[in-house]
Formats: C-alpha cells, structure tokens, sequence
C-alpha cells in the first residue's frame, strides 16, 4: 500500500465508517488512508484508556494493593491538570514543526512506557510508595496526553475533510468502546477464583500494547509538511490566547460552557465513590461498570458522531442534560432500589454518565476543529485545554466536601453545574462563527 492510493478493501470500509461522507472520501486517497489508520489509532487509544482509566481501573489498582486512600482522590486531578495545563507550553513549538504527527508518535511511546511503570511499582514497591508512584506516573503520562492532544487537535484537520471528523471520532469511540465492552463482560464474568490484583495489572499491561501499536498506526498517516510558523514562548502564548478570548466572544463562550462540562467528565469517580457506598465494590461490580461504560460508547458515539458534524454545539447541549439526569437517578436509586439490585442499577446511572461524557468530549472537539482558524488552530486547542486545566484543579475541592459533607453532596454539586452546562453551551454561536471578533 502506498500513501497514494488506498487498499482494495478501503472503498467499502470508508463506505461502511463514514456515511454519507464516503463519496467525499472517496476522491481523496490520502483522506482515506489518515481516515482509517485515525480510526484504528483511535480504537487502540480509547480502549486503552478504559483498561488503565483513573475513573474505574486505577482506583480499584490503588484498593487492591492497599495503597492509603486519600491517593485515589489524586488519581482525575492530576490527569486532567497534567494533560491539559501544559499545553500552552507545547503549542508554539508545535508550531515550528513540518509535520506535527510525530509529537503524537512520541507521546504515545511514552503513554506506554508509564503504563509499564506503575506495573513494576504494584508488584515490587510497599504499597504506599506505589500509591504515590502510580499518581506520580499518571501526571507523567497525562502530561504526554496533553502534548499529543495538541499534535491530533492540528493533524485531524489537514488530513480529514471537515464533513468526516464527527463521524471519524465517533469510530474511534465506538470500536474502542466495543472492545472494552468485552474486557468488562471478561471481569464481571471470567475472573471467578483469581486474585484482585492479576486482573488490574492484566488490563494496564494490555493498554500499555494498545498505547504502542497507536504510535505506530499515527506514524503511517500521510501528514502533507505545513510551512512552519513562527516560534512563541508560553509566555507569549498566555499572552495571545488571552487577547483571543478578550477579543473573539465565541471563543469566550465556548471557555465558559467546557468549564462547566468538566462537570460531566469529572464525575465517574465521584459515582464510583457513591456507588461503592451503597452497592459493593466487588471486582464483578468493575466488570458490570465497564460493561455500561464500552456500552455507552458503541450506542452513542455514531449518533453523536452524525450529531456533531451537523450541530457540535447542540451536542454539548444534549450531554450536559444527560449529566443532570445521570446525578439525579444516582442520588434517587437508594432510596427506591433494593440493595440487592443496586448494582445493576447503578450500571444504568454509568450508561447514561458514559453517554453524557463521550457527547462532551467528541461535541467540544469537533467544535474546535471546526471552528478554529487552521493558522491559529493549536493556540485555539492550547489555551482553552490550559483554562480548563486550571479549573479541573478546581474540581480537587470536590473531595473535600465529600469528605466535610458526604458523597450524596458532592454528587448534588456536579448535578448543579451540569446543569450550569446547559445553560452555557446554548450561548454558544455555530462552530463556523466561533472565531468572529467581537
């Protein structure tokens, strides 16, 4: 196969993965190489991030070595600060580069060898030190998140058409959630007389594979050079995105409503918590929640996918809804659900939760990619993943008035600013006016 001409196989694949944009595809080889090796990265990517996740996987990690417990409330924190806060640091380099795909390429090399890191630390560290060592390994690994976010937030656009990239993400989401479906029906169903610690170690060891086999993938898409830009140091880049924000309203709305989602996002440990207290936390019990998770993925994704190359901005709206009903019915299933039954029930809670977090995700992305200046599109990506960085650190407070108050209150709060959500992401203007100075 050469990068001019795509696969005998592909006309009907591209047909099958990308609806009514195939014909599009279809007269562009190249378009349909990245689209395909995107989706296969990204199948690889998001069932990676299931298997060694710091919503489900991690914290059960952190149970079964018995790691102290204040380290499992570190784990959404430093993922989400490490993967976003320093991409203003990376952005203007990015810049600099003729062909972004390789800053990819390398963050997921090092994804994996992080992943092989916490390993070695639950089995060989007292399990205090591989608490803190697996939090320490997981910033590591966010931190390269964040730069390959950047480098994907800028490829996607140069290599697939914008009427393919709602679609192509939900691929991505869909089959990664497929396969993780399977690995949760694996936990929940084939895992009877092992021990709680060969199953975890199984599943983070098995991402760090994924991990390396998407670098690869990315290295084969054809990324044509792009003229490089001129340098900017972070300093100059805090200065332009917030003259960006001062200046463009769209820009400013688009802050606002992805703050408030981080609601959504943040919220399945917090749920995990909740339901531990009032369903078990049985293994079976991560297997039934990863079930929901895989699930959500492969019903919702195609639709947000369709969703989103029509209206981004409405499927911001939708999710945020859902992230308001997902609370209310986990605060209401004590009181109405047998405990006997909770956790099937609250698997249902993680369904809805699951949808409501791959709409937020997939919306405000193809958002981005849509509505951003291709000139100043990593500057776009850059500062408003550092903004809402900085608010995720915001979101530590959230343990505290669990622990102050109780769960039932911090998942009150998250309701609350889901609904906030709603609210903002309506003031939104379309993807295609975002970058109108006011």
């Amino acid at each position: 196969m050469t990068t001019e001409t795509p696969a005998p196989a592909a006309p009907k694949l591209i047909h099958l993965l990308a609806g009514d944009a195939a014909g599009e595809l279809a007269e562009q080889p190249k378009a349909t190489r990245a689209y395909l090796l995107n989706v296969a990265n990204g199948a690889c990517t998001k069932l990676a991030e299931k298997l060694a996740g710091p919503d489900l996987v991690l914290p059960w990690l952190l149970g079964a070595i018995a790691a102290p417990s204040g380290i499992a409330a570190m784990l959404m924190p430093a993922k989400q600060a490490g993967s976003l806060l320093p991409q203003l640091m990376i952005s203007g380099w990015i810049r600099t580069r003729a062909r972004r795909k390789w800053v990819w390429v390398a963050a997921g090399l090092l994804q994996a060898l992080c992943l092989l890191t916490m390993v070695a630390a639950a089995l060989w560290f007292p399990a205090a030190a591989a608490g803190w060592s697996i939090v320490g390994l997981l910033l590591a690994f966010s931190i390269a998140s964040g730069c390959g976010s950047v480098a994907f937030q800028d490829v996607t656009p140069k290599t697939v058409p914008s009427g393919a990239r709602g679609r192509m993400l939900a691929n991505r989401s869909a089959i990664g959630g497929a396969f993780a479906l399977a690995t949760g029906v694996w936990l929940s169903t084939g895992v009877t007389g092992t021990d709680a610690l060969s199953p975890l170690l199984i599943l983070i060891g098995a991402a760090a594979v994924l991990w390396a086999a998407a670098a690869l993938l990315f290295a084969g898409i054809p990324e044509d050079k792009s003229e490089p830009g001129e340098g900017r140091d972070p300093l100059e880049e805090i200065r332009h995105g917030v003259k960006l924000m001062r200046e463009v309203k769209g820009f400013r709305r688009f802050l606002a409503a992805r703050s408030a989602l981080l609601s959504v996002e943040m919220a399945t440990p917090i749920f995990v918590l909740f339901a531990q207290n009032h369903a078990g936390a049985t293994l079976d019990d991560l297997g039934i929640y990863m079930v929901a998770s895989g699930l959500a993925a492969v019903l919702s994704s195609p639709i947000w996918g369709a969703f989103s190359d029509d209206s981004a901005r409405k499927v911001m709206t939708v999710s945020a809804v859902l992230g308001v009903v997902a609370a209310a019915s986990a605060l209401a299933l004590p009181a109405v659900v047998p405990e006997e039954s909770r956790h099937w029930a609250f698997a249902g809670v993680f369904l809805i939760l699951g949808v409501a977090v791959a709409g937020v995700r997939l919306g405000r992305k193809t958002y981005l990619a849509d509505g951003a200046p291709e000139e100043e599109r990593p500057l776009y990506v850059a500062f408003s993943n550092t903004a809402a960085g900085i608010v995720a650190i915001g979101f530590m407070g959230l343990g505290v008035v669990a622990e102050v108050t109780n769960v039932s209150t911090t998942v009150i709060v998250l309701g609350a600013l889901s609904a906030l959500g709603v609210v903002l992401s309506r003031t939104m203007p379309k993807a295609s006016r975002m970058a109108e100075a006011d």
